[in-house]
């Protein structure tokens, strides 16, 4: 414990308040990607592997509170204090479309078949929006009992999991029903929930408290209390042997999934950290922090045997380079500047 290696973040400037939201797209023939969300308005896109950015998302008129990609990185999704939900063309930073609200959207999903969009917020209401047909009406589940704080889609696009800000529990609802089918009681509101990478577990976050369920049949697997209030935890995809933490105390810590001990603490961050997110390959993973910086740790070197594991269809790992050719015509912020100095 005492001897813990020292890790030095990539740190990715640019954003010029507090960094809320961020969310890594799967692995895709270009590469991985990373989006942030931040109460700046501008939702930015970056080169998940280096840290490099990419292209900023320039339209809404509030902080931006979620955001993420479609399985195949070409779009993105951002939900905003502006009452919208705003599509973007990923390659370009076009607004593919504009979904109005009646309030603030705290947070978006694309399904895994990338047709469709979930929309939650202030209004208590969970929106389906059929991208193929986006003028059309969405389709509105069931009001949600408190305002909705964090949504992700399951089982195949089949069952939606929410989150409340203002209410313990994750609830989990029947998409063909519109019905909750299952709650996942917790004693504090749900602020971070994400769905592995297999779809096996669910980690949540809540007060001080990270918990793992099963996410098929909902038991509780793992509970561990950590020593302040977090808001957010990532696992490790590949393994699932690791997981990371960040909330009020600024650092961000890494620990054993199966005993609970803490592995590392990184500090680094001026600010409390607002979300975590493991990269798919599982080498390294985000922080975003009310300091408005993003930065990237490595996990430690992987052997060879954990790097075959890391990239099974033999993809070559693009350089930055590559992705600016293929994202060429990008917008650029109205300063001029890439990254924030």
């Amino acid at each position: 414990m005492d001897k813990k290696k020292v890790t030095v973040p990539l740190v990715c400037h640019g954003h010029s308040r507090p960094v809320v939201d961020l969310f890594y797209s799967p692995v895709t023939p270009d590469g991985y990607f990373l989006i942030s969300a931040s109460k700046d308005s501008n939702p930015m896109l970056r080169n998940g592997e280096t840290g490099d950015w990419i292209g900023t998302f320039q339209g809404h008129k509030g902080a931006v509170w979620s955001a993420c990609l479609d399985t195949n990185a070409l779009r993105a999704a951002s939900g905003s204090a502006d009452f919208s939900a705003k599509i973007w063309d990923a390659l370009t930073g076009d607004v593919l479309h504009s979904f109005e609200h009646k309030h603030i959207v705290r947070a978006c999903a694309f399904s895994e078949d990338t047709h469709m969009l979930l929309t939650g917020g202030f209004e208590k209401i969970l929106r389906i929006y059929d991208l193929n047909r986006p003028d059309a009406a969405p389709r509105e589940i069931e009001k949600s009992p408190g305002s909705v704080r964090t949504v992700t889609w399951l089982h195949s696009d089949q069952t939606i999991l929410s989150s409340c800000t203002d209410m313990g529990g994750v609830r989990l609802w029947d998409v063909r029903s519109g019905k909750i089918v299952q709650t996942l009681e917790t004693k504090s509101p749900v602020t971070s929930a994400e769905v592995s990478q297999d779809g096996r577990f669910v980690t949540t976050t809540d007060g001080s408290s990270v918990k793992f369920w099963d996410a098929n049949h909902y038991g509780l697997v793992k509970s561990y209390n950590m020593p302040c209030a977090v808001e957010s935890a990532s696992l490790e995809p590949k393994y699932g042997n690791k997981f990371v933490t960040g909330g009020e105390d600024m650092w961000v810590h890494v620990f054993d999934f199966f005993t609970g001990e803490e592995l590392a603490c990184n500090k680094g961050h001026h600010g409390p950290v607002h979300c975590v997110r493991f990269s798919p390959v599982g080498e390294s993973y985000a922080s975003g922090s009310e300091d408005g910086t993003i930065r990237i740790w490595q996990l430690g070197p992987a052997n060879s045997e954990e790097q075959e594991a890391a990239n099974p269809n033999g993809k070559m790992k693009v350089g930055a380079n590559d992705v600016a050719r293929k994202i060429e015509g990008f917008n650029i912020p109205k300063d001029g500047q890439a990254e924030g100095s």
